[in-house]
């Protein structure tokens, strides 16, 4: 089945917010099975709702619009399609109601602007009265017609527990069998991951596609049957799965939901070990990505975010002689941090990081994107000099992804992977 979505609402064609309901809702029928044929964004113009709402029912199976279903002036989804299906409003009194109940509860004047979530074009069934969400279904033309809310969190909610469900009973085996899986790689080029799976010769039925996120490289791997016909596509999809990965190696450190940093946490956890971190360049991001993840405490224990010289001497016990001689950018100065990180918060692993991450601040003999990393054990202390080039986001990114490479690889090394 192809289905087209449309999102509606003048604070998404001006930009003041961005359309994350329409991402959410195309990666979700995707993976159900259905095909998007097409994306639109369009403003709160009544004309234009009509339009690319008819335009839609004429070349699809089913249409998911969102927003434009409140309770405002410029709301005018409902009365937009009202008038391009002619389908007159006529109030939901299971819907009306709930409103009254609601309103009579909280003391206010029966007259009030929520009453217009219950006038619904004819025809039209409410998705859910209970859950104070608006959002109804209409089949037209012998076709299913979603309208949901354009806040995210209620469109969400609705089409994980309304559409897809009543989608699935809609479609019988008109949907497709998807197998799909999201490789996260850091450390190769995307040419050079094209020039590796080219090598592979896969079946043609496996479709890879590539995604720069910079700093990494996403690839993706999906294999689609037609849910009729009874093929099986997961020997086909595993198989593929196996390839890759082996191919690949450890520059794939993960798939789907993973990041970085819950790997190095899950990685952590399972050997019992504890990190801390000192940053310079990176300003705290290394820390801000590890502890975004759940549970961190249990694994790391902190850090320094030593930008300044004084910082380095008072807290990670960098000498100034050191500072003075070498320079804060030093192979020196990064392993004295990291033995200073170690020592201090006795962690059995500490990453440090230096560099020079711009616009400003580069010379000759150590430019613009000039880092060091060093990582420290209880016993051992290896450290690398890298050359990155960008702006100073960038830099700044590269680096932090490449200092917890470091720490993810060492890891996987540790526990014979």
């Amino acid at each position: 089945m192809q289905g087209e979505i449309i999102a509606i609402g003048n604070e998404l064609i001006s930009g003041r917010i961005v359309n994350t309901t329409s991402g959410f809702a195309a990666r979700h029928l995707f993976a159900a099975g259905y095909e998007i044929y097409a994306m639109h964004t369009i403003g709160d113009s009544p004309a234009l709702i009509g339009e690319a709402l008819k335009r839609a029912i004429s070349r699809v199976d089913f249409v998911l619009v969102t927003g434009g279903l409140g309770t405002t002036d410029d709301d005018m989804t409902t009365e937009a399609v009202a008038e391009a299906l002619d389908r007159p409003t006529i109030p939901n009194l299971e819907l009306l109601s709930e409103i009254r109940n609601h309103l009579d509860a909280i003391s206010v004047c029966p007259m009030n602007p929520l009453e217009k979530l219950a006038w619904l074009p004819q025809g039209a069934e409410a998705l859910t009265v209970q859950s104070k969400m608006s959002g109804y279904q209409l089949i037209h033309d012998n076709k299913p017609i979603f309208f949901l809310p354009g806040v995210p969190f209620q469109m969400q909610t609705l089409l994980l527990e309304q559409v897809l469900p009543r989608l699935a009973i809609w479609s019988h085996d008109r949907h497709l069998v998807t197998c799909q899986r999201l490789y996260k790689i850091f450390g190769m080029t995307e040419a050079e991951i094209n020039q590796r799976v080219v090598e592979l010769a896969l079946d043609q039925n496996i479709k890879i596609g590539y995604y720069p996120v910079f700093p990494e490289v996403h690839l993706g791997l999906t294999v689609r049957t037609p849910g009729h016909t009874g093929n099986n596509p997961v020997p086909l999809f595993e198989a593929a799965c196996q390839a890759i990965e082996k191919n690949l190696g450890d520059a794939i450190y993960g798939s789907d939901e993973d990041s970085m940093a819950s790997v190095i946490g899950d990685l952590l956890c399972g050997a019992n070990l504890r990190l801390a971190v000192a940053e310079s360049c990176t300003g705290g991001m290394i820390a801000h990505l590890l502890t975004g993840v759940a549970g961190s405490s249990r694994y790391f224990l902190g850090g320094v975010i030593a930008y300044a010289n004084s910082m380095k001497t008072a807290y990670l016990d960098v000498s100034e002689h050191l500072l003075a001689t070498h320079g804060a950018v030093s192979r020196e100065v990064a392993e004295a941090m990291v033995i200073g990180c170690r020592d201090r918060s006795h962690a059995d692993l500490a990453i440090a990081v230096t560099g020079i991450a711009g616009p400003d601040g580069g010379t000759i003999v150590k430019p613009v994107g000039t880092v060091y990393i060093s990582m420290a054990t209880k016993k051992n202390i290896q450290t690398k000099l890298y050359h990155f080039t960008g702006n100073r986001q960038q830099i700044q990114e590269i680096a932090t992804k490449t200092a917890l490479d470091l720490v993810r690889k060492y890891l996987l090394q540790q526990n014979g992977n």
